[in-house]
């Protein structure tokens, strides 16, 4: 078994590479990109492959899977596939539908995590981002407990293996876990999570109900997109991390990478370059100390890349809570 393959057990049994590829890329980033580096994540060893319905290059990533299944890299078991449902989808009457689409768009059976994408509902329809005449988002209201419901008839239908949810805070959570009648709690929360917001009081909610955290924005984010605040400084440039990584004689981010996998944390590399991908495999050869997780702990400034201000007026809006 490769180290890579380094595996945490979800409370519904099924098991999750504690490392995995993020998909995600900017818009200006053509779409056959998405194709190469997946295929290339996988021939390096990544076996978790993190995608979504709102990041338009589902097509892509399953071409990807099944040209590495199809050449004999890897066989559909050895892949760890997750989706998310949109904004857009969360009517309960939606839910399976659009993860139907998913499927057909990764050219798989079944995904092996499904999640409710973002706790906000927006106007349902062919958009990911419905505007009115004045460009502003057009929100919608739904009962999350109903959506979960809808992901929990999934579940049972084959579609995923296991259900979660992403970029919920602890009460968003409670509420589910709290739900007359649940039938599977989640697997996952999948949330920003880097040295400079490291999570640690939502993390240990997540643990004591055996929900693990999956942490995306782990190296930081793209400058180019329009959801980060521009001003904000850059991860990978810290002193502390840099020094850190240095006598290690290691990078930034693999220091950034590791730091979660020793603390239970499954993380997603998102990069678009084959250089760093084949590095962030890396991530299994060293160690940090105690000590150096302490003063990782140290430069935690709960300094959020991806605010999603557009959305901010919305009762379901997630950061308004301290976690």
């Amino acid at each position: 078994m490769e180290t890579q393959c380094q595996r945490v057990k979800l409370n519904d049994g099924h098991f999750i590479p504690i490392l995995g590829f993020g998909t995600y890329a900017p818009e200006e980033v053509p779409k056959t990109e998405a194709l190469e580096v997946t295929k290339f994540a996988i021939e390096v060893g990544f076996r978790h492959i993190d995608s979504a319905h709102a990041y338009r290059n589902e097509e892509q990533v399953g071409q990807a899977i099944q040209s590495k299944i199809a050449d004999g890299t890897v066989k559909r078991e050895d892949i760890f596939c997750t989706s998310k449902l949109w904004s857009t989808s969360l009517q309960p009457e939606l839910v399976q539908s659009a993860l139907e689409k998913s499927l057909k768009s990764l050219q798989l059976d079944y995904v092996d995590l499904y999640l409710i994408h973002t706790p906000v509902p927006l106007k349902p329809g062919e958009e990911i981002l419905p505007t009115d005449e004045d460009g502003k988002l057009i929100l919608d209201s739904v009962d999350l407990r109903h959506t979960w419901e809808a992901l929990e008839k999934c579940k049972d239908a084959g579609l995923t293996k296991s259900i979660g949810v992403s970029n919920f805070n602890h009460k968003q959570l409670e509420k589910i876990l709290n739900k007359p009648g649940l039938k599977y709690k989640p697997v996952c929360n999948q949330v920003e999570c880097h040295p400079y917001l490291n999570q640690s009081k939502l993390l240990e909610f997540c643990k004591s109900h055996d929900i693990v955290l999956v942490a995306y924005g782990a190296l930081g984010a793209q400058r180019s997109s329009k959801w980060v605040n521009p001003n904000y400084p850059i991860l990978l440039e810290d002193t502390v991390l840099c020094a850190i990584a240095e006598k290690h004689k290691q990078t930034p981010a693999l220091v950034a990478l590791r730091y979660q996998i020793q603390r239970g944390v499954v993380v997603l590399a998102k990069s678009y370059n084959k250089k760093r991908i084949k590095e962030n495999i890396q991530v299994f050869d060293f160690e940090l100390t105690p000590e150096d997780m302490e003063t990782i702990n140290g430069i935690n400034r709960n300094m959020r890349y991806y605010e999603f201000l557009p959305v901010i007026d919305h009762p379901e809006y997630p950061y308004s809570e301290e976690y």
